[in-house]
């Protein structure tokens, strides 16, 4: 066992780390934090969920010492939201020894608690590309002391566009710094990226030799599900035995938003996370998942990211990946920091091409999916999910008899109130009724005018009791 005071890491910083029971060290941490605290430039490789975040941040917060002057000098950059604030949770534990001050920059939130925590004079800076851009070209966040430099997730944001943002924000930072690269995968374009803005990296590949490109320890299932049966197929994996904290993606933000209200109308405490909703609302959800007062959260791929929580034990895709790159991160939200998990991914007869080009890529050996339902005997046993589970915990509300008598009464009771309306009305005086305008609503089958009003036959014989029996039509000739 390697731990961080092997490696050289200061005493508070280990310290800091025991309190929250981390003791040992990933093999990324071994293998990085010993060349990066000498500001050796660094390349890390290593899959999702393996600590990569304390492997660059840790040396980050000791170069800049114990006590920094104000103002920004370490700059790390992420490429979302949710990303932003893991990391700076985990910096901010890192610094919480020290005096350190550490602010989140991005976006989706107001600019002035973000704009009065640089004017404090913080000291390490985590934001995503377009916020952090946004501030210095206002000249209200200056990187020019900014010596540790950290691209983390560096290949998500180059799958996002960001390459033009990094390249203004390398513009912006001293041209002698210490940088560090951290990504799950390194396709081609990370390695150009880092000969532009690298100084003679060193690139470290933390992963044991027989331990194939995914997990080890996260059992995939892969299931060919119909569309129409996967909300009740998801219902009772929620309901396995050992289950702890679940994440389903997927594909689109209202499909995201139909699962939360169905597995809520079914009793189960869901939350989301997805593109529509507001920053706020995100990082509500976000909070009551880590903190236990929701379970299941149902997220688009803008979350995979910045998911962090040990005791995730299953990930659903209700919908397939597009490439095998987003199914690593997606699965690497269970089976973190070293615990086991499951990842059950849904298939579609439409989308089998997807499954088979991830799965020649990953090596899974399975190029045909087990077709699968609800009622599959194959589910129970793969999810150890009791026998005789159904898709529901809570039952619906029966409200249906009472609504199918109320329409009775109301119909009713408006043909009362019709009958007295047209007995008091004939007691109004006859110019009233004579004044209209010639719109009625005359349709030939009752004793109407076309102004709607009661025919003057009616009025007269209604009157002639009241005069006392007098003859109206003589008189004296």
């Amino acid at each position: 066992m390697t731990t961080f005071s092997d490696l050289g890491v200061d005493q508070d910083i280990v310290d800091a780390l025991a309190a929250r029971g981390i003791i040992e060290a990933f093999p990324i941490q071994e293998q990085t934090i010993p060349l990066s605290l000498p500001g050796q430039d660094v390349i890390g490789q290593a899959k999702t969920g393996t600590g990569k975040t304390f492997g660059f941040g840790i040396p980050v917060v000791q170069r800049i010492g114990l006590n920094p002057e104000p103002g920004v000098k370490a700059l790390i950059v992420v490429p979302t939201r949710e990303l932003a604030v893991q990391v700076y949770e985990d910096m901010d534990l890192l610094t919480s020894n020290r005096a350190t001050s550490v602010v989140a920059i991005y976006g989706g939130k107001a600019y002035e608690g973000q704009i009065d925590q640089l004017k404090a004079g913080a000291q390490i800076v985590v934001g995503t590309p377009g916020r952090l851009i946004d501030l210095a070209n206002q000249r209200l966040l200056n990187l020019s002391e900014a010596t540790e430099v950290v691209l983390d997730e560096a290949d998500k944001m180059l799958d996002l566009g960001f390459l033009p943002d990094i390249e203004k924000i390398f513009s912006k930072v001293p041209a002698k710094r210490h940088t560090q690269l951290f990504s799950a995968t390194m396709p081609g374009t990370i390695v150009t990226l880092a000969r532009r803005f690298m100084s003679n990296p060193i690139h470290i590949r933390a992963t044991d030799p027989d331990e194939g490109l995914t997990q080890a320890n996260i059992n995939h299932l892969v299931y060919r599900a119909h569309s129409l049966d996967k909300d009740e197929v998801i219902a009772r994996i929620l309901q396995a035995e050992g289950r702890e904290k679940v994440v389903i993606f997927t594909r689109t933000k209202r499909a995201a938003q139909k699962l939360v209200d169905e597995l809520g109308d079914r009793g189960f405490n869901a939350a989301a996370v997805h593109g529509d909703m507001s920053q706020e609302s995100r990082e509500r959800s976000m909070a009551a998942f880590k903190a236990g007062k929701r379970d299941v959260l149902i997220a688009t791929d803008v979350a995979a990211r910045g998911i962090d929580v040990d005791d995730v034990t299953h990930v659903i895709n209700h919908t397939i990946p597009d490439d095998e790159k987003t199914y690593l991160h997606r699965a690497g939200r269970t089976g973190r920091a070293g615990r086991t998990g499951i990842a059950v991914t849904f298939v579609d007869w439409e989308d089998l091409h997807k499954w088979a080009l991830i799965n020649r890529a990953l090596e899974f050996g399975q190029p045909e999916p087990t077709e699968t339902y609800s009622s599959s005997p194959h589910l129970y046993s793969d999810l150890n999910i009791p026998a005789g589970t159904k898709g529901r915990i809570k039952k619906a509300p029966t409200t249906q008899t009472v609504q199918t008598q109320k329409p009775k009464r109301d119909d009713d009771a408006p043909r009362r109130r019709r009958r007295r309306g047209a007995a008091e009305g004939s007691s109004t005086p006859t110019t009233e009724h004579t004044a209209g305008d010639g719109a009625g609503t005359h349709d030939g089958k009752g004793n109407e005018h076309h102004d709607g009003n009661p025919a003057p036959q009616r009025r007269r014989r209604r009157r002639r009791p009241s005069s006392g029996g007098a003859p109206q039509g003589g008189g004296a000739a």
